[in-house]
């Protein structure tokens, strides 16, 4: 059975989806995208996606008014590609739309819409006994608020951790930790959960915000600070969290063990609150 994609107001098979070589989103990669996840068939934090979406198209200007209609669109990709009641991804790509390159922002053009839904189970493996990740300076852009699918740098820096060996990448820039590649970051040290506040240098995360809550509502102090490399490596514990890793500890860092080089309580205990979330 052929994948069926949505693309400018049709459901399609995807061998069939055709995108203009003149789009905006292949020259300059000009657009956004989100991606979320559904467990059993309910998306989660789906109104955290909705305005983070809203959120990015609006800093990169894009003119898009139909997003109160996304949900419905989504179930229906699920139905089509047989993945009601499952866990699975949508993903979702709006580029300002086709035209001649210039490197303005051109007027009164249609944004370009595309989305498909896939099968994401949990990597149980990392979840349960932890990866390794390395680190790398941040060469990214200045706007990692903005889910841009200008990805370039992210790809780069990403494939350096899978030719080492490791599951992702912790970013560092003027000497602190911002995020890693395509997850947040999160340390634990002493008992408290540890990450950097939001700014323009990383992405307002989900499954941050959701660590953040499940903090407040069980007593676990957690404080938005930025921390250095060196305190990276003295860390208790040290969690990539985001909605494909979910919450995963790191249990080393650039070849050292993170604390006993094991998963620790902290992480234990909201990794289990999330999944009751979920």
């Amino acid at each position: 059975m052929s994948e069926i994609v949505y693309l400018n107001n049709q459901f399609i098979n995807k061998e069939d989806a055709k995108i203009s070589a003149n789009d905006r989103g292949f020259i300059f990669a000009d657009g956004v995208y989100e991606v979320i996840k559904y467990y059993n068939g309910k998306p989660f934090r789906y109104d955290d996606h909705l305005l983070r979406l809203k959120r990015s198209l609006s800093e990169m200007e894009i003119e898009y008014d139909n997003t109160e209609n996304l949900e419905s669109l989504f179930q229906e990709l699920l139905s089509r590609n047989n993945l009601t009641g499952k866990h699975a991804g949508i993903y979702l790509q709006i580029t300002r739309g086709e035209h001649k390159r210039v490197h303005h922002f051109p007027e009164n053009i249609s944004p370009t819409v595309y989305a498909f839904a896939y099968h994401m189970p949990s990597f149980t493996d990392y979840l349960e006994n932890g990866i390794k990740v390395i680190t790398h300076e941040d060469i990214r852009w200045q706007r990692c608020d903005i889910k841009s699918v200008s990805l370039l740098a992210n790809s780069m820096i990403y494939n350096k951790a899978v030719k080492a060996g490791a599951g992702e990448c912790v970013l560092i820039r003027d000497g602190f930790v911002t995020e890693a590649t395509h997850s947040s970051v999160l340390g634990v040290k002493n008992g408290t959960v540890i990450t950097r506040p939001l700014s323009n240098l990383i992405l307002p995360g989900i499954t941050r915000k959701a660590i953040h809550e499940i903090c407040a509502e069980n007593g676990i102090p957690f404080e938005e600070k930025a921390f250095t490399e060196a305190e990276l490596f003295a860390l208790d514990e040290l969690i990539i969290a985001g909605t494909g890793s979910e919450v995963t500890p790191a249990v080393s860092v650039n070849g050292l063990p993170v604390g006993n080089g094991k998963p620790g309580e902290i992480t234990r205990f909201i990794q289990q609150r999330f999944f009751e979330l979920t």
